[in-house]
């Protein structure tokens, strides 16, 4: 994989408002913790009609100059690549999301998570992170690498490990996904080829049907989810409808740091797709 140019990793870095420092495990938390608070796990770029592959270094630039995110391959693919330009040792890793049913033998490759190697601390003596900027609502700062519960609020989530030399990490039950495995040897992207295009393109997809941003804090949520304000919080869920044009694109702009490049032709995909949940809805 090619390098990302200084120039990139200048921009990259100012996105997240962070200043360059050698790799250090503090360096990396304060990485992770502020590319999950600035850039946005994201489908709006789908309904917006705009076609985005996945090669590491379109992906960095994309987060570093226009004010966009992605999902996971966008943004831990970018995010790797910035780790590979500021000297860490970071390895990618083939992950499956699933749901309540658990892994299945056809449960698909849509995941990509991503380890950091060789930064021991008290708290990680062996080195290795799991890092992950690209579940929208899923880690806050990067975490050990070893089995046990993660607290990370309004989270509880559990990491464990499984035959074939594999992970598991268990979301909170008030996440959006119930659990996600990855794979302990390392990947290159082309694995991941067949499912971008299927998540992005295919009618079926969650991602191609509805209209979904999201953005962690540092104790919650922030999201929309087509016309619903969410907010995940350790005192709770709330939930606010917004059907106002002018009101939804204040929080996809305040809240979640996204300004699309035709607010009209989302906005009237947006409400589309509201309307045909509310179709197959009992609401």
């Amino acid at each position: 994989m090619a390098a990302l140019p200084a120039e990139l990793v200048a921009r990259y870095l100012a996105r997240l408002r962070v200043p360059p420092a050698p790799p250090s495990a503090a360096a990396l938390v304060t990485l992770h913790r502020a590319h999950v608070e600035r850039i946005p796990w994201e489908t709006a770029w789908i309904h917006e009609d705009q076609a985005w592959g996945i090669a590491p270094t379109t992906s960095a630039a994309r987060i570093a100059t226009t004010g966009r995110g992605g999902y996971c391959f966008h943004l831990n693919g970018g995010f790797a690549a910035l780790l590979d330009a500021l000297g860490y040792h970071v390895t990618r890793h083939a992950g499956r999301v699933h749901g309540p049913d658990g892994l299945a033998a056809d449960t698909p490759t849509n995941h990509l998570a991503l380890i950091v190697s060789d930064l021991p601390t008290d708290d990680c003596p062996d080195g290795r992170w799991y890092v992950d900027v690209g579940l929208g609502d899923g880690l806050h700062s990067p975490t050990p690498l070893v089995a046990g519960p993660i607290e990370q609020p309004p989270f509880t989530m559990v990491l464990s490990a499984l035959e074939a030399r594999a992970w598991h990490l268990a979301h909170d039950p008030i996440g959006s996904f119930t659990g996600m495995a990855f794979s302990a040897g390392p990947t290159g992207l082309d694995v991941f080829a067949a499912e971008h295009v299927r998540l992005s393109t295919d009618p079926a997809s969650n991602f191609v049907r509805y209209v979904v941003v999201k953005r962690r804090t540092a104790d919650s949520v922030v999201a929309l989810r087509g016309l619903n304000h969410v907010v995940e919080a350790p005192t709770g869920t709330t939930t606010t409808l917004v059907d106002d044009r002018g009101a939804w694109l204040d929080v996809l702009a305040d809240e979640l740091h996204i300004v699309p490049a035709d607010p009209d032709h989302l906005w009237l995909r947006v409400l589309r797709a509201h309307e045909a949940w509310l179709s197959r809805s009992d609401v």
